[in-house]
């Protein structure tokens, strides 16, 4: 084939073969990133018939890791990962460590390096964003408090290898035999306090002048009006930051597309810039992930068929138990710890990535690569199944084991409220469920005029947040009557509902009304036919956010063509 169709005839075959297998994954309910990696080990050298350039593929591949790490950046947000640090942060980096320690323990009884045992360790210890996210959306799960704790887990861990993408050259003389090692001369505090100088000026640049200047840029060109011109920007942004900091700092791709994607994710346009530049971000990295199958051997399974078990065991099993230990150790209910679990049963791009920065230092070998691909491959095809066991499995562990039920039904010292409670909070007061960006406003209005509140929130961390600053708040879900009952609502004048939940909604306020029939309830809702349904079942007062913002823009609106008088009888019609 002539040289000038490479790039045409890898990109056909990449995109047309993981398209098919995509959607049979689908088809078979499994995520479609299976099927990616199953065309790429189709058009490999390991496969018999096409074999696509491997050259080509490998830069295409680094336009996925820019693309996808820029992705990764722009969803970053600082805000989610605090509101979960309690648990997320010292989680991640203790079952990273078990999960790393566990690999590193197999490699050795194989007789690896050092070096190979941690870059292959370290590979197997953090789980895909991108298959999470998408398993936390197809069970509508991802805005609950168990998906927020699983999101920001490997939001650490996201930021850990991160770290580990920016050390690891450095250390590879020391880690490995490395080509060139022994012959520098150079120490290994200078080495590493030269990267990180290099790292740390990068960030400071990104963060002191890029987030002035990426605004205004982004700015200057959503002026224009022109939709194209806005999404060459974009791309533009991450390729040129992450091209740009490789060369002038030393850092990695992957490190430079991340901070742009995260300084651009602070700016007004992050939305924007997320909805057009999502098709190509998907699209090169569907490459990516072709590229990495591309290569695997499957004889892997025939020569290491216990190395493969191993390594599944550990991603599967060794994982999720010491992150569901962890989670129980930290009070939280078994239900959030099997969430958790599940969350982390697999492996993905950072895996990929990592694997790939350790074969370019010569610390990891083919052998150790498609060992991870496998891995790969079998706990996310797997990953479904193991969502769907969590119920099961909770019930039946709750059954047949007391100690199970004790630590499941264990005090909570903030699902109660504490006994110094001033006595105006439990006799007729606000119990406001939830504590978001419409819940905070609705507190801090109470909070001006003197009105006695309680919150009912399931962020441990919030909760424990808003009890120093003096506000009567207890911890759980609404829907569980207990919470309502800590929350003292057979005392209460008024249930505000400031979650979205129509089905728990209703649970709140058959439990509500059970216990204090006279109680007044407002809910919101953010669809219609939500809002429809509860006015119909009598709920109580019933806000739809469409409603309502047309409702104030209609008034502001005759504020300036209608005299007062009329238009404030004319909009006083019946509500919800």
């Amino acid at each position: 084939m002539p040289h000038e169709t490479t790039l045409i005839a890898t990109i056909a075959g990449g995109f047309g073969l993981a398209l098919a297998l995509g959607i049979l994954a689908e088809k078979l309910k499994l995520p479609a990133l299976v099927g990616y990696l199953l065309a790429g080990i189709a058009i490999g050298p390991a496969t018999p018939g096409y074999v696509a350039d491997m050259g080509t593929a490998t830069q295409l591949a680094e336009l996925g890791v820019m693309l996808l790490m820029f992705g990764v950046g722009l969803n970053f947000s600082l805000d989610d990962l605090l509101s979960v640090k309690r648990i997320a942060l010292p989680g991640a980096i203790v079952q990273m460590t078990v999960a790393t320690l566990l690999g590193m323990g197999m490699t050795w009884w194989w007789g690896w390096s050092l070096g190979s045992g941690l870059v292959f360790g370290l590979s197997l210890s953090i789980a895909s964003t991108v298959v999470l996210l998408k398993a936390l959306e197809a069970r509508g799960v991802l805005e609950s408090m168990n998906g927020r704790i699983a999101v920001g887990w490997l939001v650490v861990e996201d930021l850990a290898m991160v770290l580990v993408l920016v050390l690891l050259p450095p250390l590879a003389g020391m880690l490995g035999e490395v080509e060139g090692a022994s012959e520098s001369q150079t120490p290994l505090w200078r080495t590493l306090s030269l990267t990180l100088l290099q790292v740390g000026a990068f960030v400071a640049l990104m963060l002191v002048v890029g987030r002035r200047v990426m605004p205004w840029i982004l700015w200057q060109v959503a002026r224009t009006g022109s939709r194209e011109l806005f999404t060459l920007s974009v791309v533009t942004a991450a390729i040129g930051i992450a091209f740009g900091a490789a060369k002038l700092f030393g850092v990695s791709f992957a490190l430079g597309a991340f901070f742009a994607g995260m300084v651009m994710g602070e700016s007004t346009f992050s939305h924007r810039a997320a909805e057009e530049s999502l098709p190509l971000r998907d699209a090169f990295a569907v490459l990516f992930f072709v590229s990495v199958g591309m290569l695997f051997d499957p004889a892997v399974l025939i020569e290491m068929p216990l190395g493969v078990l191993g390594v599944v065991a550990i991603i599967i099993i060794g994982k999720s138990i010491a992150a569901a230990a962890l989670v129980i150790a930290f009070r939280y209910p078994l239900t959030t710890a099997l969430t958790v679990a599940a969350s982390l049963a697999q492996i993905g791009e950072f895996s990929f990535i990592l694997a790939g920065l350790g074969m370019s230092l010569g610390l990891l070998s083919s052998e150790g690569q498609n060992l991870i691909l496998v891995g790969a491959l079998i706990s996310i095809a797997l990953n479904p199944l193991i969502f769907r066991l969590i119920e099961p499995l909770r019930k039946s562990v709750l059954a047949k084991s007391s100690i199970a039920r004790r630590l499941d039904q264990r005090q909570d010292p903030f699902a109660e409220l504490p006994m110094s409670t001033e006595e105006h909070y439990l006799e007729g007061q606000v119990v406001l469920v939830g504590y978001g960006r419409v819940g905070r406003r609705i507190g801090e209005t109470l909070r001006q005029q003197g009105i006695p509140f309680i919150v009912a929130e399931r962020n441990r961390e919030l909760v424990e947040s808003l009890r120093k600053q003096g506000i009567a708040a207890v911890s759980g879900n609404a829907a569980e009557p207990p919470v309502l009952i800590q929350a003292h609502i057979a005392r209460a004048a008024m249930l505000v509902i400031a979650i979205p939940d129509t089905l728990e909604i209703r649970q709140m306020v058959d439990t509500a009304r059970t216990l204090n029939p006279d109680i007044e309830v407002v809910v919101r809702t953010h669809s219609e036919d939500d809002a429809t349904l509860l006015v119909k079942e009598g709920v109580g007062r019933v806000f739809f956010s469409e409603e309502e913002l047309a409702r104030g823009m209609a008034h502001h609106v005759l504020k300036r063509f209608v005299p007062p008088t009329a238009h404030e009888t004319g909009s006083a019609k019946p509500e919800h």
